[in-house]
């Protein structure tokens, strides 16, 4: 009886080492498997980013994410999400094309919807305007209709009061404009957070999503003469066809902000959205936006 027992204990021992070194062994694949999944964190051109998950508001990835940079048309966000926020604002308002924005573009050798003088374009094709081609016609346009004053001057200027009073009220600290394009006078700036909630908030409102997912657009405007014509605009952002899920949100570029880009993309119900400013080319700003959407998609 007694070696009985002593070959039960063997047995009980030795099952129980053995139980225990799988289990160690379990643990440290789950461990290793878990510890592989983690992705690398992406190495970026551009000398700013920031990217969130724009459901829980969580940050996924930043570089000098709040240090102040020229935004170039990125800018044209809030020039739409402060046309957008005006109380009962009627899209198919028509604004008359004057000269001056003609003449603006020319003399800023800026980027153009092509509007034409005299031509009736509503709100609502200012904006596809102002946010496919990149159309500093457009944003000058939609500055002067949406602005307060007696002269256009004092109208641009009461609108470029409203870009900044709205980014004073989504508490953004490193973000100040002093144009309705990006194209200012050296104190237009903001960083990759700050633009990346400025993009965040714009994509509440559905007339905006609906805008910048657009690949291109033909819209009927009203000549001069009371006839019609078709304006044709194709939209800079180059992601909404490369990338699976892209959704927006706008390009920008100029000497001092070089290349710039506010993305947004979402898959499996995840949106994932972020900001790349001063990047090297427009192939770079593209690439970056690529690494940091699957890296945010990862996390």
């Amino acid at each position: 009886m007694k070696i009985g027992i002593k070959r039960i204990n063997r047995v009980t021992v030795t099952a129980t080492v053995t139980l225990t070194a799988g289990a160690v062994l379990a643990g440290s694949a789950f461990a290793s498997a878990a510890h592989a999944a983690a992705p690398p964190t992406p190495k970026i051109v551009a000398k700013g980013g920031f990217v969130m998950n724009d459901g829980t508001g969580k940050t996924l990835f930043t570089k000098s994410a709040d240090t102040r940079r020229a935004t170039g048309s990125t800018t044209k966000i809030m020039t739409a999400l402060v046309v957008l926020s005006q109380k009962n604002v009627n899209l198919n308002s028509k604004v008359t094309i004057q000269k001056a924005y003609s003449d603006y573009i020319v003399s800023k050798n800026a980027s153009s919807a092509r509007l034409i003088v005299g031509d009736k374009v509503t709100v609502g094709q200012l904006l596809y305007g102002l946010m496919l081609p990149s159309g500093c016609d457009a944003a000058y346009a939609l500055a002067d209709k949406f602005g307060s004053g007696s002269t256009r001057a004092a109208r641009v200027k009461s609108f470029i009061g409203k870009m900044n009073s709205t980014a004073k009220s989504l508490k953004l600290t490193n973000t100040r404009f002093d144009s309705f394009d990006g194209i200012g006078g050296g104190n237009n700036y903001s960083t990759p957070r700050d633009l990346t909630k400025i993009a965040s908030k714009a994509m509440k409102n559905s007339t905006f999503r609906s805008i910048v997912k657009t690949k291109s657009t033909k819209q009927k405007v009203t000549t001069k003469s009371g006839g019609y014509r078709y304006m044709s605009w194709s939209n800079t952002n180059k992601m909404l066809s490369s990338y699976s899920g892209a959704i927006g949100v706008k390009t920008g570029s100029g000497p001092t902000a070089k290349y710039c880009l506010v993305f947004a993309a979402t898959r499996k119900g995840k949106t994932v959205i972020g900001t790349v400013l001063t990047s090297s080319s427009e192939a770079n700003r593209t690439a970056d936006a690529k690494k940091l959407l699957d890296y945010g998609f990862k996390k």
